[in-house]
């Protein structure tokens, strides 16, 4: 976790997050490419002070979330329209990841 609270860091985190539009998602490692850091420490952020923001839009590099995270970001996937693999029900990467760096 992030010892010393860098405020500026952590609204750069969440600004970052609250830009992923619905039906998208990005991961920790996009998001610390833009906020600086690493995947870690934007994981320590969301895990902190994600509450409110659309911290389902966050996800690993392999598409995946924490297993207690999944039943409620499923629901708002589907709410979302964020595309899902036919075959398995998992996020569709390719289709629905959105890059930080570049807003698309």
């Amino acid at each position: 976790m992030i010892g010393v609270v860098d405020e500026g860091y952590v609204e750069r985190v969440l600004d970052l997050v609250e830009q992923v539009p619905p039906g998208r998602v990005t991961t920790y490692g996009a998001l610390a490419e833009v906020a600086g850091g690493g995947p870690r420490q934007v994981g320590a952020v969301m895990a902190r002070y994600g509450a409110p923001v659309p911290w389902w839009r966050v996800v690993r590099a392999d598409g995946t979330l924490p297993q207690s995270h999944g039943e409620r970001a499923r629901e708002a996937y589907l709410a979302e329209g964020t595309p899902l693999r036919s075959s398995s029900g998992a996020l569709d990467m390719r289709r629905a990841f959105w890059d930080p760096a570049t807003g698309d």
